[in-house]
């Protein structure tokens, strides 16, 4: 009777365990649904304050404004009246930005595709390390480079792309420089460059090893490995993170501010001097703006938002419809 017993006061003890432990596991769930529900519902509430401040001190501006705002090229608002639009700034920043993007792109995949399929480990963990140390170099730094030392380099190459490329007309002008759209393209490029290869990499170390092992178990070459197995899997991953650069990219302030020189009215011609971006604006005007001027500089910066927002969900559409490889 007392083995009986014993035995059966095993077997209700095990079938109590469970039950303690689902329902432990049940409020664990419940808090952290409600934690990360709370932190979502709280990164909306942050940007729908920012796009509110923003409108409420734009207005005033957009109200005394005497030129249209998204056409007119002239930035003047500190005038009686004040004339100001935003066609030159949205130009600059969206001609550099796309340039950064597409020379810090491709460099960027490369170099996560070296470090995480062709060098051995021990470089990998090196060219690891530095590319991470890049991305957390200060932007003022890159400002200063570009400024002291890339700037001077850059009006060669500028003249040898117009002589190349002169019948393209963004590479066209008659008189390239080294203070233009193009040069703060490069710099932007080589800021964004560590960012989207440290995300890049990370993606690609994720790739299932069955996957990398089975195509060259089949006969395949590294690089058909890498085209077949690892590119495809990584896909939304490199648009993510180009994505994320690209939105360093258009925010940049002081880099662009140090390096580009203000010309106004719109040229279409890159390689010549002169250009304006929103954030470069906003960062050599606030300082003598008026009211006025200041309620100016917030309307482009709300401008720069809206931009940056439907990039973003631009990209959220495109890695959507890439989640078969995810």
């Amino acid at each position: 009777m007392s083995s009986e017993t014993g035995v059966e006061a095993a077997a209700a003890t095990r079938r109590r365990t469970p039950s303690l432990r689902m329902s432990t596991g049940r409020a664990g769930d419940k808090i952290f649904v409600s934690a990360a529900r709370g932190s979502g519902l709280t990164v909306l509430a942050i940007m729908a304050a920012i796009a509110v401040f923003l409108v409420w001190k734009a207005i005033p501006a957009l109200q005394d404004n005497k030129a249209n705002f998204l056409t007119a090229e002239e930035w003047n608002p500190n005038a009686v009246p004040p004339r100001f639009g935003i066609a030159q700034l949205a130009f600059g920043t969206i001609v550099s930005s796309l340039l950064a993007m597409l020379i810090a792109t491709p460099v960027a995949v490369g170099i996560a595709l070296f470090i995480s399929f062709y060098s051995s480990r021990k470089l990998a963990s090196v060219l690891g390390y530095v590319v991470d140390l890049l991305a957390a170099v200060p932007s003022i730094v890159y400002g200063l480079w570009g400024l002291i030392f890339l700037s001077k380099h850059m009006e060669g190459i500028s003249k040898f792309l117009n002589s190349v490329l002169g019948w393209i007309p963004l590479f066209g002008g008659d008189s390239p420089g080294k203070n233009s759209i193009f040069t703060a393209g490069v710099v932007l490029a080589i800021m964004i460059l560590p960012i989207i290869s440290s995300i890049t990499r990370e993606v690609f170390l994720q790739v299932p090893r069955a996957n990398v092992e089975a195509a060259l178990a089949l006969g395949a070459t590294r690089w058909e490995m890498i085209r077949l197995s690892v590119l495809p899997y990584g896909r939304s991953g490199m648009i993510g993170a180009s994505m994320l650069g690209l939105g360093r990219a258009m925010g940049e302030t002081i880099a662009v501010a140090m390096v580009l020189t203000f010309v106004p009215g719109i040229n279409v011609h890159i390689l010549e001097n002169g250009g304006s971006t929103f954030a470069s604006n906003i960062a050599n005007s606030f300082s003598e703006a008026s009211e006025t001027g200041r309620g100016a500089l917030i309307a482009s910066g709300l401008v720069l938002f809206v931009i940056t927002l439907l990039v973003n969900m631009a990209a959220r559409a495109v890695v959507a419809r890439r989640k078969e490889f995810v």
